[in-house]
């Protein structure tokens, strides 16, 4: 079984990489908002050791990690900050564009790219890095109950912090008929993230591809989304932008599930299919403006900085994937599955 201090590294790496790939590697802050990024570390890094540790205990795995991920990309922007309905946000209308829905008083386009932005990269790609550089218990819990509590208090904290600063800026409060609708939708995500515990999908023939293709793949599809979304600043893309939201989801969800499912398929291509959305990232934050604006150059050094780690990181990631290729589980929990146990802690993709 891992050791105390084995979990204390991924765990600190996880609190610290969310935020950055969030917000930093996006391009939404610049390197001088740093401290910035401190007072968002809380929700996001947090909120991010808590998914993984959910869908590590329970045994749900990955499908259940990425329910939980929207379940808190919904929180972030929701009742936290308020961005699914402030019609000002930072002095920005986000809202009113032809997928606006009068009846519910959000931009279909603005939610999508919340879900996105959050699962994928918020959440899950660092997740998947983490558990890549780890050494020993990739697919183990790293916190005890006591750890658990402590992330919560802290991560809720975190959000009480954002929410406080978000209205003390905005002055804006969404109805109690909008809280009550993300909530029920938060609620729904949260079952349906703990119903997909213990149920297996039927193995597939083949084998999966070759990881590399899996990264490009990955590469491909969120460049394809994420890319024209930020490219393309026409009103007249909103309506296109939805669609092509909707088509990356469903070839990558599909084309994800069929490849897991093969023979073959292991740590290396959670991996490449991390680095494949990150890439994407990198790439995109050169042409995205931070929200405080400020010089053109200053932005640019500040992404290729970014990019730079976040290529440095990959480096790492692959070396320690090459000394160990699947060290999924712990000694103890190998023990457990040997001896007849549960291996709910190794299932999932």
């Amino acid at each position: 079984m891992a050791t105390r201090s084995t979990r204390k590294g991924p765990v600190l790496a996880l609190f610290l990489l969310a935020p950055f790939v969030g917000e930093f590697l996006l391009g939404n802050l610049t390197l001088a908002e740093l401290p910035l990024g401190v007072l968002l570390a809380p929700l996001y890094g947090c909120g991010a050791v808590l998914v993984r540790e959910l869908g590590r205990r329970s045994g749900g795995g990955w499908p259940t990690m990425v329910l939980l991920a929207a379940a808190y990309a919904l929180i972030e922007e929701g009742p936290v900050d308020q961005l699914l309905w402030n019609d000002s946000y930072a002095g920005t209308d986000l809202l009113h564009g032809d997928t606006f829905v009068p009846a519910l008083g959000m931009s279909v386009e603005l939610t999508q790219a919340v879900l996105a932005l959050h699962t994928v990269w918020s959440i899950c790609v660092p997740i998947a890095l983490v558990e890549t550089l780890t050494r020993t218990g990739r697919t183990d819990p790293w916190l005890g109950r006591r750890g658990l509590v402590v992330v919560s208090v802290v991560y809720a904290a975190g959000a009480g912090l954002i929410f406080w600063g978000n209205y003390a800026e905005e002055h804006f409060l969404a109805s109690p008929a909008q809280l009550t609708g993300i909530t029920v939708v938060i609620l729904g995500l949260v079952a349906a993230a703990l119903a997909v515990r213990g149920r297996r999908l039927p193995k597939l023939p083949g084998r999966a591809p070759a990881p590399w293709r899996v990264g490009l793949v990955a590469l491909a599809v969120t460049s394809a989304y994420w890319g024209p979304a930020n490219l393309i600043t026409g009103d007249w893309y909103e309506l296109w932008g939805a669609g092509v939201w909707v088509l990356a989801v469903a070839v990558g969800v599909r084309q994800v599930s069929r490849w897991s499912r093969r023979e073959g398929w292991g740590a290396a291509h959670r991996f490449t299919l991390a680095a494949g959305a990150l890439g994407t990232y990198a790439w995109v934050s050169f042409p995205v403006r931070p929200e405080s604006g400020g010089s053109y150059a200053a932005d640019l050094v500040g992404n290729g900085v970014c990019a730079a780690l976040a290529v440095l990181l990959l480096v790492l990631a692959a070396r320690r994937l090459r000394e160990n290729p699947s060290p999924e589980v712990g000694a103890g929990a190998r023990l457990r599955v040997g001896a007849g146990g549960s291996d709910r802690q190794v299932r999932g993709f």
